[in-house]
C-alpha cells in the first residue's frame, strides 16, 4: 500500500482519477527500462507503493520506455520523486519523448526539477489537445548533486475519459456509484 504522508494534499493522481475526468492506463502498456539493479525494476516502479522505487545502474540518460500496442491519447504523466529519501538519486533534469517507436521520438517537454517531493504531474498537450502516441520515453538526463544513478518511486499514465456517446449525464464521484459505473 501507498503511504498518503508522503503526498502534498490535492497532488495525488488517484484524487484526479476520482473526478472521472482521466484514467490510468499504464498497465496496458509495455515498459522497459535502459538499465536496473536487480530487484529494483519495472515492478517497483509501478507497484503504488511509495517506498519501493526504480533504481538505475549505469551511464546516463537513463530511460524508461513506455510502449502501446495501438496509437493511445495521453493527456498526462505523474512521476513521484522524494528528494529526502534519496538525495543524489533525484533526477533533476528530464526528458519527455513521443513517438512511434524508438527511431521517431521527439522532445515535448524538458524539466528542471528542484529537490521534488511528492507527485510532480506533467501534462502532454499539442495545442491544449491531448497527445496521440505509440510510445512515451521519459529519460533522466541529471540528477542533483551529479549523482549517476537515478530513482524514481512511481509513474502513471493517464488519458482523458471520453463523454457518453448516449447523452451527457453527472460524473458519479463517490466509491460507492464508482462500483456500477459499468454496464456488463
Amino acid at each position: 500500500m501507498a503511504t498518503a504522508n508522503k503526498t502534498p494534499p490535492g497532488a495525488d493522481p488517484k484524487q484526479l482519477e476520482r473526478t472521472g475526468t482521466v484514467r490510468e492506463i499504464g498497465s496496458q502498456a509495455v515498459w522497459s527500462l535502459s538499465s536496473c539493479k536487480p530487484g529494483f525494476g519495472v515492478d517497483q516502479l509501478r507497484d503504488d507503493n511509495l517506498e519501493t522505487y526504480w533504481q538505475s545502474d549505469g551511464s546516463q540518460p537513463h530511460l524508461v520506455n513506455i510502449q502501446f500496442r495501438r496509437k493511445t491519447t495521453v493527456k498526462m504523466l505523474c512521476i513521484y520523486a522524494d528528494y529526502k529519501s534519496d538525495e543524489s538519486y533525484t533526477p533533476s533534469k528530464i526528458s519527455v519523448r513521443v513517438g512511434n517507436n524508438f527511431h521517431n521520438l521527439q522532445e515535448i517537454r524538458q524539466l528542471e526539477m528542484v529537490e521534488p517531493s511528492g507527485w510532480i504531474h506533467i501534462p502532454l498537450l499539442d495545442l491544449n489537445t491531448p497527445i496521440r502516441t505509440f510510445m512515451i520515453q521519459i529519460a533522466v538526463l541529471a540528477n542533483h548533486q551529479n549523482g549517476r544513478d537515478t530513482h524514481m518511486r512511481q509513474i502513471k499514465v493517464y488519458t482523458p475519459v471520453e463523454e457518453s456517446s448516449i447523452g451527457k449525464f453527472p460524473r458519479c464521484t463517490t466509491v460507492d456509484f464508482m462500483m456500477y459505473r459499468t454496464i456488463r
